[in-house]
């Protein structure tokens, strides 16, 4: 008597054998608790797709509402943030904690769904006994992964389960449009950030004579200045990830320098030297290895002063060695655009024992560096001003979590005692640590917790500790330090 063998399908192959090799255990009766109810909220604000909830929901709801059918949304690493669908369902899905706080990964569950699409990158389906756990032979689910179109990273995970008998093989064509539906939403507010973006830099950009291409913080080229290629074979082009300073190659093979324009970066060709005219340096200024916008057309001057190196700025991508209090001068006319007058700068800078006899030395100083673009009657700044710390507060203002923790390498000018930068370096750091903890989720946290006064903060470290999942590489590391801090070894 012979017995009839049915092919297994390659995808539920090669994930049997990832699932045995995570160790996952065919008995297990449900999915890991991952989230508690705190945590899961804050996760649901910092991910992307809490805006486009309304219309993934709406998409699917007739198949959710009406049917045995359960909708889950899921981040990158297959925690469930979402679900929707019949109580009768819910309770049954409850059992296996297919709902929100549960990890659905295939390291944590075995064979699924919505660990198979984040696997593959791919939608995917998997019926009955296809999945590796027993308890969960009863049901079938299909998954399409959501990548961001501004990363190129999967984000999340869109998923339609139901019981054997309930669920139809199209589910995953269905599953597949709402998750190009979710990028097709992404990519127009990506569109919308680029054209910002454009608008607010290029003009800047159109006297650079030796050519510059403007890139967003994931790498993606958007814009150029005159003189460069034709950017239509780059469109959509990408470049890795740009950090200040470091050098990259462009797509057609030349090395280009990363300089950051707040939000953004220029690269732009190294040892470029300044044509006649430019502002003055300093004896001691580092030699100018950027181009110079023509007369006539206003310049950029960037300002990098968060963190502990040393305050850095640049004038049209020429570096300019700066003293503390210089950066101080600079940082302060840069919050107030309208310009103070000699008391109120010398107010800001030393306090009730400030006079204007003492900061007119300084600002003279300041313009055999800057030449115009510091103005007096009122001190300001006649340029284009990027700054570190003014887009940090935009970040704020706009509650962008994970945007504010990444550029916030440490506090404002920390070498500084001048009165104002003192109170917007203490605003800003209450800011981003307050943000981090009440809604920045797990890599936002983690990021924060990088910085210099993320690293001595225990509450930011609990935090963390608490949100990682079981097995998250970056646990061990924070455990360590909390545990240092409530010793108190650090």
């Amino acid at each position: 008597m012979t017995q009839n063998l049915v092919a297994v399908r390659p995808p539920i192959s090669d994930s049997w054998r990832r699932s045995r090799r995570a160790g996952v255990d065919a008995g297990v009766r449900a999915a890991p608790l991952v989230f508690d109810r705190d945590v899961l909220a804050d996760a649901r604000v910092a991910h992307p797709l809490d805006p486009h909830l309304p219309l993934l929901e709406g998409l699917l709801r007739h198949v959710a509402d009406e049917t045995e059918h359960l909708m889950v949304i899921t981040d990158d690493a297959g925690h469930v943030l979402w679900t929707q669908g019949p109580r009768a369902v819910r309770r049954a899905a409850d059992a296996i904690g297919l709902t929100e706080g549960f990890r659905w990964s295939e390291d944590a569950v075995g064979t699924n769904g919505i660990g198979l699409a984040l696997a593959t990158g791919r939608p995917e389906y998997v019926y009955a006994a296809e999945h590796v756990a027993h308890v969960l032979h009863r049901w079938s689910c299909a998954g399409a992964p959501i990548t961001d179109p501004d990363s190129g990273q999967v984000i999340g995970c869109i998923d339609v389960s139901a019981t054997v008998e309930a669920l139809h093989p199209a589910t995953v064509a269905l599953v597949a449009a709402a998750a190009r539906l979710a990028e097709s939403r992404l990519e127009n507010e990506m569109r919308q950030r680029d054209e910002r973006l454009r608008e607010r830099l290029l003009p800047h950009l159109r006297g650079l004579r030796e050519g510059g291409v403007l890139v967003t913080a994931t790498g993606r080229i958007i814009g150029a200045a005159p003189g460069e290629p034709d950017l239509a074979g780059w469109r959509g082009r990408r470049v890795p990830a740009p950090e200040c300073g470091a050098t990259i190659t462009l797509p057609d093979g030349r090395a280009a320098v990363a300089e950051s324009l707040g939000g953004a970066f220029l690269l732009r060709p190294p040892a470029v030297r300044p044509r006649r005219g430019a502002a003055p340096r300093a004896p001691d200024a580092a030699p100018d290895d950027g181009p110079v916008l023509p007369a006539g057309e206003g310049p950029l001057l960037t300002l990098s002063f968060l963190g502990d190196g040393r305050p850095h700025a640049r004038l049209d991508g020429g570096p300019l060695t700066l003293t503390l209090r210089h950066a101080e001068i600079l940082a302060l006319l840069a919050l107030h655009p309208r310009g103070l007058t000699g008391d109120r700068l010398a107010l800001c800078l030393y306090g009730d024992d400030g006079s204007p006899s003492t900061v007119r030395p300084e600002i003279h100083r300041l313009r055999q560096q800057f030449g115009d673009v510091v103005r007096a009657r009122p001190y300001r700044l006649d340029c284009a001003v990027e700054a570190d710390f003014l887009t940090l507060r935009r970040l704020l203002d706009d509650g962008d979590v994970a945007g504010a923790v990444r550029i916030y390498t440490g506090e404002l000018l920390p070498g500084s005692d001048a009165p104002a930068v003192r109170a917007e370096r203490d605003e800003l750091a209450v800011r981003v640590r307050r943000q981090a903890l009440d809604r920045g989720g797990a890599d936002a946290l983690w990021t924060y917790a990088q910085t210099e006064p993320g690293r001595a903060d225990l509450e930011a470290l609990e935090r963390l500790r608490a949100v990682l999942p079981p097995g998250d590489s970056r646990l061990p590391a924070v455990a360590s330090r909390s545990d240092r801090l409530l010793n108190g070894d650090a």
